[in-house]
């Protein structure tokens, strides 16, 4: 029987040398074991994971939700905190994690998420508080939702306690990191949208960017953001944008 306390950290990795160590070295005597699944990294990942005793395993990427669905079959405890390669533990969470470790009575954890733009924390935008399930028992639970898009998804009447503490997410570093994310996450929406039936035509694209911008910018007050929030809000809605153009190119 395994011993409930126990916890496997687990992420998944593509060319992170920017940011692995930080994400492992946070969940350092935090959890039990760190899993990492790479998907063929060409940098320092694998080297730095190595360094770092982690438990590396390779395996092709097939997407979001598979690979991480995929790395949870190569933990070795039911309980399971998992972090993107970008993402951090603050220290008032891992405080917060390792407080109900020893007796986990929920199924399931979530936490907010605090994300850093180009050297500036975001706190409005739609980006926070971002609230997160990332600490669950796998046998009730796996990833979900819909490529690159994936959430956990729980078992009916399952419970969820809410934590204290902020999961730091490094999300981009340059105006160009964002630009090359917006055009692969498209990529990948934009199929999962018209595979699900989604269409666009010339009225959604007149329609739905600039309301994107308005919702961001305006009624989820980006605007305190300052800059960062003006230009977050109008790449969100480049972002819509694009997704529903590349659904146009799919319905041709």
């Amino acid at each position: 029987m395994q011993n409930p306390s126990k916890l496997s950290g687990v992420i998944i990795t593509y060319n992170e040398q920017k940011n692995i160590g930080r994400c492992i070295d946070s969940l350092q005597g935090v959890v039990d074991e760190i899993v990492v699944v790479d998907s063929y990294s060409t940098d320092r990942t694998k080297e730095i994971c190595l360094v770092k005793n982690v438990q590396f395993f390779e395996h092709p990427f097939e997407g979001h939700i598979q690979q991480k669905n995929y790395a949870l079959s190569k933990c070795t405890y039911d309980n399971v905190l998992s972090l993107d390669a970008d993402e951090a533990l603050n220290e008032v969470l891992q405080k917060s994690i390792l407080s109900v470790k020893s007796d986990l009575q929920s199924d399931a954890y979530s936490f907010n998420r605090l994300t850093n733009y180009c050297g500036t924390w975001i706190k409005h935008c739609g980006w926070y508080p971002d609230k997160k399930v990332r600490l669950w028992n796998k046998s009730k639970g796996h990833w979900g939702g819909e490529n690159p898009h994936d959430k956990v998804v729980m078992e009916d009447k399952t419970t969820v306690t809410h934590l204290d503490g902020d999961l730091l997410h490094y999300s981009y570093y340059t105006k160009e990191d964002h630009f090359k994310q917006i055009a692969y996450f498209t990529d990948i929406s934009s199929k999962a949208a018209f595979e699900n039936g989604v269409t666009s035509n010339m009225f959604t694209l007149l329609i739905k960017p600039p309301f994107k911008f308005f919702r961001d910018f305006v009624l989820k007050m980006g605007f305190l953001d300052g800059k960062a929030g003006f230009l977050i809000s109008w790449r969100s809605a480049y972002a819509t944008y694009l997704k529903y153009k590349k659904i146009g190119r799919l319905q041709k």
